[in-house]
């Protein structure tokens, strides 16, 4: 495989690649720093690769392993919250703050769930894969995936309910 062969086949997920790593180890810095490991793995083995029928599915397992295994090693002692704002010119100045807040709590309670909803739903709902590439990804049957997305999404907007309705009772 050339390198643009291995670009023209890697460059439209880099950007998922990206945000499964953030969404797993939080820090920007180290989605960042896992995405280039990801991307020189896949470098390296772009001979193998090329004939694998999902390239995008082999480098989001990878992702998610390489997270897996960076949390639990003992620099994952060492990584740091560092929030993303939501930013629109087009809203009020108070909307912005509510969809910010809004955006913040979603993604806190994401960060809560156990480590396979938190895979499901950032894989299902922001990168908008589908039942059968989630469960090469996760390894899963689909019964299983749909059961644990269900949960998650469940967990949250009961969460998300609690927190809009805190205060009013």
């Amino acid at each position: 495989m050339t390198q643009k062969e291995f670009l023209l086949n890697v460059l439209p997920f880099k950007d998922k690649v990206y945000r499964l790593a953030k969404r797993l180890l939080i820090s920007t810095d180290e989605a960042e720093d896992a995405t280039q490991e990801l991307f020189m793995k896949l470098w390296n083995k772009k001979e193998e690769i090329s004939s694998l029928r999902s390239i995008e599915a082999y480098a989001m397992t990878m992702t998610k392993n390489y997270c897996l295994d960076r949390l639990k090693s003992k620099q994952a002692s060492n990584l740091t919250l560092v929030h993303s704002n939501y930013v629109s010119n087009d809203i009020s100045l108070d909307k912005k703050i509510e969809i910010e807040n809004s955006i913040q709590i979603v993604k806190k309670l994401m960060n809560q769930l156990p480590e396979q909803q938190r895979i499901i739903i950032q894989l299902r709902d922001v990168e908008e894969y589908d039942y059968d590439e989630i469960c090469a990804i996760v390894e899963m049957n689909q019964t299983a995936v749909r059961v644990a997305l269900s949960r998650a999404r469940k967990t949250i907007r009961e969460q998300l309910l609690k927190t809009h309705a805190y205060g009013l009772g």
